[in-house]
């Protein structure tokens, strides 16, 4: 009932939001009549159409990006297309070989275009791929389950498209499906094995430091969450009959973490629309275009997440397996590893991801390197202007130092 009772919320305001659209002035005689009343009237109008969430993905809007002294073309690619999920390749208009690089983008409510700032600044210097999730509810039951070892599988299998010589990065949540990949894949001695893994800001060790998120995976048996949190997809999608978590869900139990600051990033978008500020609107509403587009994810790969990675903790206390056979990072010996943390990052604590580098035992010391950046929180490790001037260098480094 849960997402037939959000269905039919959004239906019903459904018409509210297209009067709203239809109302706005936008420069119309009448505005001219109403003088200063006109813009904030117009903004009053478009906040109420813009109460919505949207289940489709934005486009990535990567047209041109600068390389050297030029700037050069950017295309986008399907580089292989998987029920879940595609390997989206960023193909540039030049001939000079760069480093090519899996970006692992979390599977956890938005899509891949979250992370639009780290594509942008990594294609400066790198031939760019990005794991690019597909809404679970657009899935046919008929394409079968997808759990925690099904995105490994895929993390394979897209580092085979990218051939030998490949890096990975991986940003939140698929750290630790991207260390445990890496780790298969040293065990098996494949020849697609990453030469470096950047994993930033994820839960490798949920123990270490505690966060608000943590503790409610701990404090909460597996049924509470198979109970409350799972729906049936309803009949008017591909997906029908499919059991997800909603993304709505997730977006609203991030919403209540930071319930303070969407009320007064949405109280400037007004103000901003009223003085006729349109570059400082553009931006708020830029952000929230992509953080209230959402996608669900299936009901056995979140609840495995939360079995296996958050409530058991199975790879950081060597148990966990894949496709039955244990998986040890201490295996991983030539791919050169480097961990980012957040100094304010409230969703994965410090700790959580340098835990890394205990389990990768075997890695000799100039193959590490930790990289804590302050003042930043779980966002700002993957975007903004300290992703883009202090912890880019530190992963570009580590890239060319394997090349």
């Amino acid at each position: 009932m849960l997402y037939e009772m959000y269905q039919f919320q959004d239906d019903m305001i459904a018409p509210m939001r297209r009067l709203a659209r239809g109302a706005k002035l936008d420069g119309s005689p009448f505005a001219q009549f109403l003088h200063g009343a006109a813009r904030p009237y117009d903004a009053a109008m478009e906040m109420i159409s813009r109460f919505r969430l949207t289940h489709e993905r934005p486009d990535f809007c990567i047209r041109r990006v600068p390389v050297g002294n030029r700037e050069v073309a950017v295309t986008e690619e399907v580089a292989l297309d998987l029920p879940y999920g595609r390997l989206l390749h960023f193909a540039k208009d030049i001939e000079t070989p760069q480093p090519k690089v899996l970006i692992v983008a979390p599977l956890s409510g938005h899509f891949a275009t979250l992370l639009r700032g780290t594509v942008e600044v990594m294609l400066r210097d790198h031939d760019v791929y990005i794991t690019d999730w597909v809404n679970a509810r657009d899935v046919p039951v008929a394409a079968g389950p997808f759990g925690v070892e099904d995105y490994v599988e895929y993390l394979i299998r897209f580092l085979e498209v990218l051939g030998p010589d490949n890096h990975i990065l991986a940003v939140c949540q698929p750290c630790v499906q991207a260390l445990i990949a890496v780790s298969v894949m040293s065990q098996q001695a494949h020849p697609c094995t990453p030469r470096t893994m950047t994993l930033m800001a994820g839960p490798i060790d949920v123990r270490e430091s505690p966060t608000e998120v943590n503790d409610l995976a701990f404090d909460n048996e597996l049924g509470w969450f198979e109970r409350n949190v799972i729906a049936t997809v309803p009949n008017r999608f591909p997906g029908r009959g499919r059991r997800v978590y909603p993304g709505f869900v997730q977006l609203i139990s991030f919403m209540m973490m930071n319930m303070d600051r969407h009320q007064s990033q949405h109280q400037k978008l007004y103000r901003h629309l009223a003085r006729g500020e349109t570059a400082e609107a553009e931006r708020i509403m830029e952000f929230y275009d992509e953080y209230f587009a959402v996608l669900d994810l299936t009901a056995e790969f979140y609840l495995e997440t939360i079995d296996r990675i958050f409530q058991k903790a199975e790879l950081a206390k060597g148990e966990f397996t894949y496709r039955g056979d244990p998986v040890d990072p201490a295996a991983i010996r030539k791919t050169a590893l480097l961990t980012v943390e957040g100094g304010r990052d409230d969703i994965c604590a410090l700790g959580q991801t340098a835990a890394a580098h205990d389990l990768c035992a075997s890695l000799r010391p100039h193959l590490k390197r930790h990289h804590l950046q302050a003042n930043v929180g779980h966002y700002g490790v993957f975007n903004g202007k300290r992703w883009e001037r202090e912890i880019y260098p530190a992963v570009r480094n580590m890239i060319l130092a394997m090349e």
